[in-house]
């Protein structure tokens, strides 16, 4: 059986205004990325990886070519049409957390699948939640939390509905050599356990090598590392 394509992306091009004039971030991108493939793209800060990734998850709106998840075209829809492919489809791990700081961990976590309406959103929070090592942690607050914990949280937060794709943007940049070592290794054994496309942003070469395909970021271009 053929392997179904999560992500293709077409002629992509993105450029925004700037006080010097149009600045064009990123130029003509074409990609294609498999259901349940890990993929790092890779690349010095200020080429254009985090904009990719944003635009991916239906986060910002491309200026012209077409991205399409899951038979989706994400470039012809408005707003609302791109919020409800994203819940149906993308979980999100930012590099600063994003934690609600009024929700306590199981409340961040749950947060998702409630959206969706899951009567076992709280069942499901609890099993990620143990799944990162926070059994513990189920009712602290984000300030209650080192910085490591509150990663474990927002990648709980992330799988917690279930998405068929994951983006993570740096997931380990804001965090030591230590508890670094331990995102990585849940990510990817939620990653595999839930059979999720996976498609990252780092720096960190390591983490890179771990993904089934390394692209490589350059002035705006995308390239096979």
């Amino acid at each position: 059986m053929a392997v179904k394509t999560a992500i293709q992306v077409n002629n992509l091009t993105h450029t925004v205004t700037a006080n010097t004039g149009d600045l064009t971030i990123l130029k003509g991108i074409n990609l294609e990325i498999k259901a349940g493939e890990s993929v790092a793209i890779v690349g010095a800060s200020g080429s254009g990886k985090s904009t990719l990734l944003g635009l991916l998850a239906g986060l910002d709106v491309n200026t012209s070519g077409e991205i399409i998840l899951y038979d989706h075209p994400f470039s012809s829809l408005d707003e609302e049409a791109r919020a409800l492919i994203r819940g149906q489809y993308v979980g999100f791990i930012f590099q600063s957390f994003h934690l609600l700081p009024s929700l306590q961990a199981i409340e961040n976590v749950m947060l998702p699948a409630e959206l969706k309406g899951d009567k076992k959103a709280r069942k499901k929070a609890e099993a990620l939640l143990d799944k990162v090592g926070l059994s513990h942690r189920l009712t602290h607050y984000p300030n209650q939390l080192s910085g490591g914990e509150q990663q474990r949280v927002a990648i709980a937060r992330a799988f917690a509905s279930s998405p068929k794709i994951l983006f993570a943007d740096e997931p380990t940049g804001n965090l030591d050599e230590g508890n670094g070592k331990i995102i990585i290794e849940q990510l990817f054994e939620l990653n595999q356990s839930q059979g999720t496309t996976l498609v990252m942003v780092t720096h960190d070469n390591e983490l890179a090598k771990k993904c089934d395909r390394q692209l490589m970021m350059s002035a705006g271009q995308l390239m096979e590392k």
